[in-house]
């Protein structure tokens, strides 16, 4: 290459490097997904916009393939760095089944699709269903930042799109393998699978043993340790991917996916240093990739799929993933609502483009040519379906969200004791967001064991209550046994995160009056306690029934706005109701009465609901949302 080029192609890799890190700052300041400002500028220097870009631009296509295998190789090892075993052991039973059954349904159906409709070879159908498996956290977690759904809801996205990431990728590798070959047969396809994952699995093993054995034995010099570490753990990223490819072509995903799997578990020094420096590599790689995509990208391919094109997307987006989903999520405690979002948010990003142009590139540039008509189906469904995707369901996903109710106030609870967990377990049960902030770790392991979504750290520490979600509350019960500590954390609520109900415990009595004094809505527990025996004394029924509320029974109350609610009376709402429901209270200016049955009801009227659990719920949908 002469000097002048080298210069060019330097130009070139500056601007790439510029557009793509101002694509992530306008996907942080818009919080889409990055994958669609990428897009936008990658077509806008391709060969498409400005034509600056090309295969060429690199030395050619195996000059770019190399630089795309390595970007695959780190972008994979990050995904697989990130997916710790406690964390899946942590997930819902639903991850386990759209990691498995889900992603066999993803697979065959998305090949199915592709070679109904765009009359493909089984192969390239194969191959385009097994990268479509991968949703990806790249596009998932900037929509669950903007969409703060339940913990539950959110953990199940993640997880099955880290998990997923770096399985379709080792699937996809096995299934290009298997398309290169002239002759395939079941026993050359297994050996073809053996030498792949084998190959990877050991070379990873041995790579990541390495890698550990020298952050932790080895004195890699004080002063500068963190910075050692971090570029020798991105070393062990690209020499597990290089020797595995190697000895066998399209081993090293695998081999960096082992490897990044390994040490993400194994507790390494410096591993926050190690996994900020990784995520800002992973960065600009991604930024590279997806913006040199540009250099096969052609808008002739996407136009060229035709309707049979958008029956795969339609197919893709509203057939096959609410299908896995709902049978994916069949007994855990999803609500139809949050099942319904799962199945419509589900965009793809950067593992299914980055191994679809890796592979383009080696079937386009192969000697000879190896299926040049299967690569442009292969780079345009995939990169249709990651189009219309992100567009609609990352672009949308907050008004999709908004639509179907699935984002609900948090309530924070901070102390996770006998009080705070009987709290949360009973809110839980009605449907509440709830999350326990404990700081004694045996605590904690057993809420978590339990079910609970628990957080570790100290409950007045502002960072701490901010992670926990504190600046979505609705509202922060200071629950722990240290009326100091209540004290701060209810201050903390009201004067850093204006949040609308602050309550706190009062264990001390005298210490009540000072709590209400400062604005702070509080519980006594002594008192709380005499007033309950009180009640199983003198009302034995209604004591009770109302420690089963959350249970059997349910009491809550919501804001007349509905117009057709206004001016009735309560006695004709009430006979609109569900059977075992009534109207107990009607507020209205600040006074409370149990209404007579020709109070006619006002907009702004607050109603007490008090009755069964599901008909309670019943009434709220149909007369409106709880305060």
């Amino acid at each position: 290459m002469s000097a002048a080029g080298g210069g060019n192609l330097l130009v070139l890799v500056a601007v790439i490097v510029g557009l793509g890190v101002v694509s992530q700052l306008l996907s942080a300041k818009f919080r889409v997904p990055s994958v669609l400002f990428l897009i936008v500028a990658g077509v806008a220097i391709g060969p498409e916009g400005l034509g600056v870009l090309s295969v060429e631009s690199f030395g050619g296509g195996s000059g770019l393939s190399t630089i795309v295998g390595l970007s695959v190789a780190i972008i994979v090892f990050e995904g697989a760095f990130h997916l710790k075993i406690d964390k899946i052991r942590k997930a819902p039973a639903a991850v386990l089944r759209l990691t498995t059954v889900g992603a066999g349904i993803a697979l065959a159906g998305t090949a199915i699709a592709v070679r109904v409709f765009l009359e493909a070879q089984w192969d390239i159908a194969l191959l385009i269903g097994a990268l479509l498996v991968a949703t990806g956290p790249t596009v998932i977690t900037p929509i669950l930042k903007v969409v703060p759904v339940r913990d539950r809801v959110a953990a199940t996205l993640e997880t099955e799109g880290i998990v997923n990431d770096v399985t379709a990728a080792i699937l996809a590798v096995v299934l290009f393998k298997a398309m290169t070959v002239r002759e395939l047969t079941p026993d050359i396809y297994l050996q073809l699978f053996a030498e792949r994952l084998g190959t990877g699995l050991l070379v990873g093993v041995i790579v990541a043993t390495i890698v550990w054995a020298l952050l932790q034995y080895v004195d890699l010099s004080p002063d500068n340790a963190p910075q050692n570490a971090r570029l020798l753990t991105l070393a062990g990223a690209i020499v597990a991917f290089g020797a595995a490819d190697y000895v066998f072509s399209e081993a090293g995903v695998a081999a960096a996916a082992t490897a990044g799997l390994m040490l993400g578990n194994a507790n390494l020094p410096y591993e926050e240093d190690i996994e900020a420096f990784k995520g800002d590599i992973t960065l600009l790689v991604l930024s590279f990739v997806f913006i040199t995509l540009a250099a096969l990208l052609e808008f002739e391919q996407l136009f060229a799929l035709g309707l049979g094109g958008v029956a795969v997307v339609v197919a893709v987006m509203f057939v096959l993933r609410p299908l896995l989903v709902f049978l994916s999520t069949r007994g855990d405690r999803f609500t139809i609502r949050e099942t319904l979002f799962m199945s419509v948010v589900g965009p793809r990003g950067i593992i299914p483009a980055s191994v679809a142009t890796l592979f383009a590139i080696r079937l386009q540039t192969a000697e000879p040519p190896t299926n040049p008509a299967g690569a442009d189906l292969l780079v345009g469904t995939v990169f249709l379906v990651i189009l219309v995707t992100v567009v609609l369901e990352g672009g949308f996903a907050r008004q999709i969200a908004e639509k179907l109710d699935v984002i609900p106030m948090r309530v924070l609870i901070i102390g996770g004791g006998r009080v705070g967990r009987s709290l949360a377990e009973r809110l839980e049960a009605r449907g509440e967001n709830v999350v326990l902030i404990e700081d004694d770790r045996s605590a904690l392991k057993d809420l978590r064991n339990d079910g609970f979504t628990a957080r570790e750290g100290d409950g007045t520490d502002v960072d701490v209550l901010r992670s926990a979600g504190a600046e979505n509350a609705r509202t922060v019960v200071a629950a722990t046994g240290d009326d100091d500590v209540n004290l701060l954390v209810a201050q903390l609520a009201k004067s850093k995160f204006d949040v609308q109900t602050v309550i706190a415990r009062a264990n001390n009595p005298s210490n009540a009056a000072a709590f209400e004094d400062l604005g702070v809505e509080t519980i006594s527990a002594a008192e709380s306690t005499a007033w309950a025996i009180d009640n199983v004394i003198e009302r034995p029924a209604l004591s009770n029934w109302m420690s089963e509320l959350g249970r059997s029974g349910d009491v809550q109350e919501i804001e007349v706005t509905d117009e057709t609610l206004v001016g009735k009376r309560v006695v004709d709402v009430g006979d609109q109701l569900p059977s075992g429901v009534l109207i107990a209270l009607v507020s209205r200016n600040g006074t409370n009465e149990v209404p007579s049955a020709d109070v006619e009801l006002q907009k702004g009227d607050h109603i007490t609901l008090i009755g069964r659990t599901d008909a309670v719920r019943d009434a709220i949908e149909q007369c409106g949302k709880p305060v």
